[in-house]
């Protein structure tokens, strides 16, 4: 048989033809709206713009209230922060401009040496007096510098350096900056040390020295916790990358995401998620991974934190899969502690979850398809200790991403695992609660950009360990002050605090044998 002869399609004429597509071996055919319909679409499309429109309004309304004690970042009013609001609306109406100043025709007086930009460290300052954090620091580190010829004491020294972080200063190098501010310079005794004094009395921590010090940040990071008396703390600890360009002691290679090839340090921290407070740090080595050698410095931060809380309170901790292993299963299991931990991707247990299937649907996009998926897995690894874990596995759809392993035939999903010893709670609440722990990342951006710890003052590492630990110390110092005084602006980042807190213009007066103080008009420290 021979083939069959093209036919051209027999085509019926029919008004008002918009478009022929094929699909499926058939054509379809779109015709153009009447104009009774179009009308009908106009109508109902100006209804859809109202409606978007009203709903926008009221989102707006919304924003613009200011809810009092709420967590997230609300719009700010120059009002509460002692400004003007522009008259935007009245000069409109009056077709009136807005013209710059001329700045040449300002006539520049006097110089005033009793002017500051720090005058927020007075109340920052006064306190740390009240919570008797001087005499702490006495206490602790007076021994590292004795004798009868030392101007300049220890504790003296680190209260220099906290208030020096709290302004925003970066490096050592920076109190050569501040030491002319008025303010600065009569919280700090009168006369500012040199850079190099700093440098020596940074040399002088040893290993009992910074114990001493790791342990005074554990307990003004718990402060707000023992007063809060929660049910339930939660826990997150993560590690962070510390790129060196120097020959500093412990410099190593490592991991690296940023400047590969680079050594590095590379320390561990961990965070209180309620408060945003620091329950511990340590500074390690470059080449120092997640695993086994950080189980005491873990066990001890949650031995601290039980203490406050008391036996009864539930404590989580959440972790990357740098902790998939034995050794932190069985001491955080051990203490009777919570812990929600992304597993590694082996093999037997990709394998697990491609034969697995009992999934729950958690969740569906606009056409019903299952974008979310949940199981518990009948898994457990040969080197785990002993107990009753679980193995939760979530399935999520990425139409628009291939960079996930891809289990499924045609399928691309991606998966992502967790252990847990949390045998009640929903599977994925677990999974959900693991996922608010991206919050430790924002902690860690803002200890690195706004306080530095990245910056390595010395070659020496304890040197260098000690004022990563001041800085730290800082960081949960104005956290501990903004909670108690400014509630209201605890959501801010901490270049939004420092601006409206303690970088305050001030001016520093003397008269009768006493000193006065004159800020600029600031109500949230009112």
């Amino acid at each position: 048989m021979g083939a069959a002869p093209l036919r051209r399609p027999e085509l019926v004429e029919f008004r008002g033809v918009e478009g022929i597509f094929r699909a499926g071996g058939g054509f379809i055919l779109n015709f153009a709206p009447s104009r009774r319909r179009s009308e009908a679409l106009a109508r109902e499309k100006l209804r859809e713009e109202r409606e978007f429109s009203a709903r926008v309004a009221c989102s707006s309304r919304l924003m613009r209230q200011q809810i009092p004690g709420a967590s997230g970042t609300q719009k700010v009013r120059r009002g509460r922060l002692g400004g003007k609001r522009a008259p935007g609306h009245e000069w409109q109406k009056k077709q009136k401009r807005v013209r710059r100043a001329d700045a040449r025709r300002l006539r520049q007086g006097p110089d005033d040496s009793s002017l500051s930009g720090v005058g927020g460290l007075i109340a920052f300052n006064a306190f740390l007096q009240e919570e008797g954090i001087g005499r702490e620091l006495r206490r602790r580190f007076a021994r590292l510098k004795q004798g009868h010829r030392v101007v300049y004491p220890m504790h003296t020294q680190l209260q220099l350096l906290i208030d020096a972080a709290a302004a925003g200063a970066q490096r050592v190098f920076d109190l050569e900056c501040l030491a002319p501010d008025p303010i600065f310079e009569h919280l700090a005794g009168g006369a500012v040390p040199s850079i190099d004094t700093v440098y020596k009395d940074l040399a002088r921590f040893d290993k009992d020295a910074i114990e001493a010090l790791e342990a005074l940040v554990a307990e003004q990071g718990l402060r707000p916790v023992a007063s809060a008396q929660l049910d339930a703390v939660t826990v997150d600890i993560d590690t962070t990358v510390m790129p060196l360009f120097g020959c500093q002691e412990g410099a190593r290679l490592g991991p690296n995401p940023r400047y590969h090839g680079r050594p590095s340090y590379h320390p561990i921290l961990a965070r209180v998620a309620e408060f945003d407070t620091i329950l511990g740090a340590r500074l390690r080595p470059g080449d120092t991974s997640m695993g086994d050698s950080d189980v005491e410095d873990v066990t001890c931060w949650i031995d601290r934190l039980r203490e406050v809380v008391g036996p009864n309170t539930v404590i989580t901790v959440r972790v990357d899969a740098g902790a998939d292993c034995s050794s932190w299963f069985e001491a955080l299991d051990g203490r009777g502690v919570h812990f929600i931990v992304k597993a590694r991707q082996t093999a037997e247990l990709l394998g697990a979850a491609t034969f697995h299937e009992d999934w729950a649907i958690v969740d569906r996009d606009a056409d019903g398809q299952p974008t979310r998926r949940v199981a518990v897995l009948d898994f457990r690894r040969e080197d785990w200790p002993p107990g009753r874990f679980r193995v939760i596995a979530v399935r999520t759809t990425e139409r628009y991403s291939g960079r996930q392993t891809q289990l499924w035939e045609g399928v691309d999903d991606s998966v992502q695992f967790f252990v847990t010893n949390d045998l009640h709670s929903d599977p994925n609440d677990i999974a959900l609660r693991y996922d608010a722990r991206a919050a430790i990342e924002g902690t860690i951006r803002e200890l690195k950009e706004h306080f530095a710890i990245g910056s390595v003052p010395t070659g020496r590492f304890d040197a260098n360990e000690a004022a990563f630990l001041i800085k730290v110390l800082a960081f949960n110092l104005l956290r501990r002050w903004v909670l108690a005084c400014c509630p209201e602006v605890s959501p801010w980042r901490a270049s939004w605090v420092r601006r409206l807190l303690i970088c305050i213009p001030a001016r520093l007066l003397r008269a009768q044998g006493r000193f006065q103080l004159r800020l600029a008009p600031r109500r949230l420290l009112n």
